[in-house]
């Protein structure tokens, strides 16, 4: 199946959506057909080979509308599509709209006094005045209608197409009603040309006031008015895109052949040299070289503050680079660039359907038709009460005028363009309308831990120092000089803050990575050890006076780093995956709305359990295999919960494709992205809150927007058809119709547009105490990590003290040594190992195994 993207031209009314969806959805290898009436879009799922793009755009515009392919890459599309004048696409038919409404208005404006000013005691030109003068003053408001007519004959061409067609819209209707008028104001003029012939001036008095030529250009003026308004504050919801594409620069200074060149942005290829100064855009993505400055994004992923980058960082297009200069290697381009996939990202929003429209689609389906037939009856009641035919014809023209399918089309797709263009503001981008839908009804989140609320890289927590003769810098800069030899990730943890505050660090004589203990070796005339409880004691080294401080780093989740010399421990380093910033007020914020938040981790129940205690969530899940994670989300949506599962990794992805809505945190791994339905550019968990408050406040305004339309139609057309003469007296003009018809789909539009001004709000969120209990989720009662198969069960240990892969292999080795064990996988992330074991296999010894070859392990029960 591929997704193909079309423009459509020619819509009014989702009348002419619904009967698109439907005729493009019959064609055989169809899969589905979703159009966007408020940004004019189509996206067809197809087979290329039963259903090729040439007869998908044949059988549209078989229908009377226009289609055109949105070739895939192109940066601009629908409304924000640049013409050749380069004015927006939505641009172009504002001013269009405008053009025929000002000439429409040169006419009517005279038209309507001809026809009105005497009734209120104005001056008309004697020419055209008195009883004399009735029939020259008829045709002249004729001859002033013809040009309204003319100049607004895609009513008419429009709406009796789609008649003939049998798909009746809201052309249509006007069509029908403005033609009755317009006939109807012709046959008078021929009765009174008769009345004059015949010196029957009973029969001119009766029908001088019958007349209907300025209803009819009254009409068409206010309708194409209500179209100006509309399609004016539509273009305000593509303006989000718009910025995004303001963005990118027309040009990048380039180095080709050691000279600097000014090139189009679609020349610069992959690993070109490119050079920025102060106040220019950077063009595309890439890596700094040389220089250093700050530089904003805001626009692009919402963070305020400018952002410091250095030779290695990456930079990306459209951002803004504020004081210094730099150079930097392009590294994507075109439509790989992260300001592309963000547009890009955006449009499909955009153009995707949310599931609550399918109720205003349901109904357009059958309005226009419904209206026409109510509009006939109501013309056939009046005939047969005797009210005549002028009072009859009014009255069907009212309701057939009044009557509003565009705010039903409208109600959903403008708010669903309003929210997801507020979203990218903010740095969130939603891939499509349902997430953004069911974003804002979900009742559970579920966090991955590592990357997402922690940082997801070790960093120096404590330094305990317990020699009173050397300082914390000295006690860093001498691990550091060790751990620099070493390739383990915590090494690398000391290494960075020892650079980080400028430490110079000493030459080492000797080295040796110790497995599962640690490492040694001789530097500044000391034989220092650095690692675990196991090394010093193999060195002679005393732990008594540091257990305290030790067995409390290990309680909060942290990995303590014993360093060793001269027969005494001289300190712990204290080293951990640390907590982001936001995390716990996200937490809170997220439960102070009444959703649950559970957390996944592969880590043992003492850490997960600290993790939690500090992040304020209760449902702790520990010990969670990568492909575990999936069947966590399944279990919660089995209990009737709806999910939104938060993660950055690649272990992430199958849990961020079975929950409800995926959340990604922007800087994960392009499958998490890939898997995910809503993508948070910031690394800030508070924008989860954001995200959804706004799907929130969207479904909110969606459905003020239908209960308006909904409402405007039900009040409206019983109104029109003069249900309220008879007992009031009451009777709408078909002009006032006419405006009440223009104004019910701008006001939709506008309160869609009030979307703009959300603002994210902070509850008021009771602290918690300082040492909740941290539980063990309900959750797990259906993980069966113990599984019989036969004779056979899934075992699972805590296998300690792994710090590389050759740790991973012998960890393997001395398992697949054992009879019995088979199907065996080993995580050093996680620090376990799987396997399935046979009803023999003595579970103590393959531990002692384990722990002999210097992996201390321990199973892992429920």
């Amino acid at each position: 199946m591929e997704r193909t993207q079309f423009n459509i031209s020619g819509m009014t009314c989702t009348a002419c959506a619904s009967a698109i969806e439907r005729k493009v959805g019959q064609i055989d290898g169809v899969d589905s057909a979703v159009i966007n009436f408020s940004n004019e879009k189509l996206i067809v799922q197809h087979d290329p080979t039963l259903a090729p793009v040439p007869l998908i755009v044949t059988t549209i515009t078989a229908l009377g509308y226009g289609a055109t392919l949105v070739e895939e890459g192109s940066k601009f599309t629908s409304g924000t599509n640049k013409k050749q004048n380069d004015k927006p696409g939505y641009q172009v038919q504002i001013d269009e709209v405008k053009a025929r409404l000002i000439s429409s208005l040169i006419f009517t404006l005279p038209l309507f006094y001809l026809a009105m000013g005497p009734m209120i005691g104005l001056p008309i030109p004697a020419f055209l005045a008195g009883e004399k003068n009735l029939l020259i003053n008829a045709l002249t408001q004729m001859f002033l209608t013809l040009p309204v007519v003319f100049l607004c004959r895609h009513f008419y061409i429009n709406g009796f197409k789609a008649l003939a067609k049998r798909i009746p819209n809201m052309d249509s209707l006007v069509a029908v009603g403005t033609s009755a008028a317009f006939i109807y104001g012709v046959i008078v003029l021929f009765i009174l040309a008769y009345g004059f012939s015949y010196d029957n001036m009973e029969l001119i008095h009766h029908y001088s006031h019958e007349l209907y030529f300025e209803s009819t250009t009254v009409i068409l003026v206010l309708i194409t008015l209500g179209k100006f308004l509309e399609t004016k504050a539509k273009g305000k919801t593509s303006q989000a895109i718009e910025k995004l594409i303001a963005l990118v620069p027309e040009n990048a200074r380039a180095l080709r052949n050691n000279l600097e060149v000014e090139i189009s942005i679609d020349e610069v290829r992959i690993d070109d040299i490119i050079i920025i100064r102060p106040g220019e855009r950077v063009p595309v993505d890439g890596i700094i070289l040389s220089g250093h400055s700050s530089v904003d994004e805001s626009l692009l992923t919402g963070e305020s503050l400018p952002v410091e980058k250095v030779t290695g960082d990456t930079v990306i297009s459209g951002s803004m680079n504020k004081t210094g200069s730099f150079e930097f290697k392009a590294t994507k381009i075109g439509q790989d660039t992260t300001l592309s996939k963000i547009i890009q990202l955006v449009e499909e929003a955009q153009s995707s359907k949310a599931p609550i429209a399918r109720i205003a689609d349901e109904i357009s389906r059958f309005f226009v038709p419904a209206v026409m037939g109510i509009s006939l009856l109501t013309f056939i009641i009046w005939m047969i009460l005797g009210f005549g035919l002028s009072f009859a014809l009014s009255a069907a023209i009212s309701v057939l005028v009044i009557s509003c399918p565009c705010a039903l089309g409208l109600a959903t797709p403008t708010a669903i363009m309003v929210g997801t263009g507020k979203g990218a503001e903010k740095g969130i981008l939603f891939k499509n309308g349902p997430a953004l839908e069911i974003l804002g009804k979900s009742n559970t989140v579920v966090f991955d831990k590592t990357g997402t609320l922690t940082i997801g890289s070790p960093s120096i927590t404590d330094i305990i120092l317990y020699d009173s003769e050397i300082d914390q810098n000295e006690l860093l800069t001498i691990t550091a000089s060790l751990e620099k030899k070493s390739e383990h990730p915590l090494s690398e943890a000391i290494v960075n803050k020892a650079d980080e505050l400028h430490l110079s660090l000493h030459e080492v004589s000797k080295f040796d990575s110790l497995s599962g203990l640690g490492i040694q070796g001789q530097l500044a005339g000391k034989n220092v050890v650095i690692g675990n409880i196991k090394l010093m004691e193999q060195n002679s080294l005393s732990v008594d006076h540091i257990m305290n401080d030790y067995l409390r780093l290990s309680d909060l989740g942290k990995t303590p780093l014993l360093v060793g010399w001269d027969q005494s421990v001289k300190g712990i380093i204290g080293v951990a995956d640390t907590i982001k910033e936001n995390s716990n007020l996200a937490v809170s914020q997220l439960k102070a709305m009444g959703i649950k938040v559970y957390m996944l981790t592969g880590d043992n129940e003492r850490t997960a359990q600290a993790i939690g205690n500090t992040v304020n969530i209760e449902n702790v899940v520990a010990n969670v295999l990568p492909h575990e994670k999936a069947s966590m989300i399944k279990n919660l949506q089995a209990e009737g919960h709806q999910v939104i599962m938060v993660g950055d990794g690649i272990n992430d992805a199958p849990a961020l494709a079975q929950s409800d809505v995926g959340i990604a945190i922007g800087n994960g791994t392009d499958i998490a992205i890939e898997s995910a339905d809503v993508i948070l550019m910031q690394n800030d968990l508070m924008n989860i809150v954001s995200a959804i408050q706004l799907s929130k406040a969207t479904l909110k305004n969606i459905k003020q927007n239908l209960f308006w339309a909904f409402i405007y139609n039900v009040i409206g057309i019983p109104l029109a058809a003069g249900v309220l003469f008879i007992p009031f007296g009451l009777k709408l003009n078909p002009m006032f119709a006419a405006g009440a018809m223009s104004l019910s789909s701008v006001s939709v539009v506008l309160n869609a547009l009030s979307l703009k001004t959300f603002k994210a709000k902070l509850l008021n969120v009771k602290q918690p105490e300082a040492n909740p209990t941290v539980s063990k989720a309900t959750l797990l009662k259906d993980k069966k990590i113990e599984m019989k198969e036969g004779k056979k069960m899934k075992k699972l240990l805590k296998v300690s003290d792994m710090s590389c892969q050759h740790c991973v292999k012998r960890v393997e080795s001395v398992l697949n040594g054992i009879d019995g064990i088979s199907d065996v996988s080993v995580s050093l992330e996680q620090s376990q190992a799987s396997f399935t074991a046979s009803d023999n296999v003595n579970l103590s010894a393959v531990t002692a195994a384990l722990t002999e070859a210097g992996y201390p392990a321990s199973e892992i029960t429920e």
